[in-house]
């Protein structure tokens, strides 16, 4: 064989080998995140108990009108009611009024630590907020920032969601169910703080897969879910009717997706993130193909470990640490009939957590 027929043989060869390692490093990821988690702990352990006991926690979350951050904060109570220290949610329905209302409440009642919880972005109430720390409170974060994104200034530690890791999952995702050839609709809201890094990694991850492979964003605020997602994806498949999986980043959006399908007469997969109760029903339905979810109950438990490592002057986690589950017809049933924000995920962090902080 001559030098010249070797050369000529590398590219017939390289194209479909790149192809089998690159939807196997997808399959991995998928694989990565479709097992029951363990365990791990954030941090070194620490008597919880005897540090928290002269210590107060006021959480402020964006609004207790939606599931999510009324799990939330169930999550964190009970892992507060578990130490023992006390630990205060107001009851805000949104709006700037009522949370400028409940750090001047947090500060007239002398709580330690401010929480704002659920993507309330402390830059709404700034000025607020740093009178708070003057008079001496901590101010924290719950559920709000990508792991790339740097917290506020006057914010002295966030408890933050690996957006970028869900983004790089939905992305495989959708490259391994379309057997490597992905045109895909990602949908968004670009006003929700974590929604550039959640979609930019959705992207890179695409490109990386299939640069050839086609990619769209549809950004739609967040108080127009009801009245634009719809026309928005019926214009979408109107004008690229080869689509063939679209992607929700938040997946409460996915119930305004599936009417635009219905009346395109359009049967294109969904993929989302959240674990939304609801949407997981629609997992189990088979309306949609798969939900990565996040256990609300780990969630609180890992908030509540940083406030009080916060608090105690201990090493504080960069991020909340849960792990990330995917659902789809596989094994959806272990969400609860109907789905909750806490099953599926296993108990793990319970007993995890209780060891770290020297409760048992």
């Amino acid at each position: 064989m001559t030098i010249r027929n070797t050369i000529w043989l590398i590219p017939m060869l390289l194209p479909g080998a790149v192809q089998a390692d690159t939807m196997a490093d997808a399959e991995a990821l998928i694989a990565t995140h479709s097992e029951i988690p363990v365990f791990t702990p954030p941090g070194e352990p620490f008597d919880a108990r005897a540090c928290m006991a002269d210590k107060s926690v006021f959480s402020i979350p964006v609004t207790m009108t939606i599931p999510f951050a009324v799990a939330l904060e169930d999550g964190m109570a009970r892992a507060a009611a578990e130490v023992g220290f006390e630990y205060t949610v107001w009851e805000t329905q949104g709006g700037m009024d009522s949370y400028i209302q409940g750090v001047d409440q947090a500060v007239t009642q002398g709580y330690d630590l401010i929480d704002l919880a659920g993507g309330l972005n402390p830059v709404w109430i700034g000025p607020q907020l740093m009178q708070a720390k003057e008079a001496g409170a901590t101010i924290t974060t719950t559920h709000l920032y990508d792991e790339t994104q740097e917290q506020a200034d006057f914010v002295d530690a966030s408890a933050k969601v690996p957006f970028s890791t869900v983004g790089e999952i939905m992305a495989a995702w959708a490259f391994v169910e379309t057997d490597g050839k992905p045109n895909v609709l990602i949908i968004g809201s670009d006003d929700v703080l974590p929604t550039g890094p959640f979609v930019e990694s959705i992207q890179s991850q695409l490109s990386a897969y299939c640069p050839e492979c086609e990619q769209q964003y549809l950004n739609v605020p967040l108080a127009e879910w009801g009245t634009r997602i719809q026309s928005g994806v019926q214009s979408a498949l109107l004008a690229n009717p080869d689509i063939n999986y679209i992607l929700p980043i938040y997946d409460s959006m996915s119930q305004f997706v599936t009417p635009a399908l219905r009346i395109a007469g359009a049967d294109v997969p969904i993929a989302s993130f959240n674990g939304t109760p609801f949407v997981l029903d629609m997992v189990r339905d088979g309306i949609v193909k798969m939900d990565i979810g996040e256990s609300l109950g780990w969630a609180g438990y890992a908030a509540v470990d940083a406030q009080m490592r916060q608090l105690c002057g201990l090493e504080v986690p960069e991020d909340l640490g849960i792990p990330l589950m995917i659902f789809d017809s596989s094994n959806v049933e272990t969400a609860g009939i109907p789905a909750n924000f806490d099953d599926g995920y296993g108990d793990a962090h319970i007993e995890g957590y209780r060891k770290l902080w020297m409760l048992d």
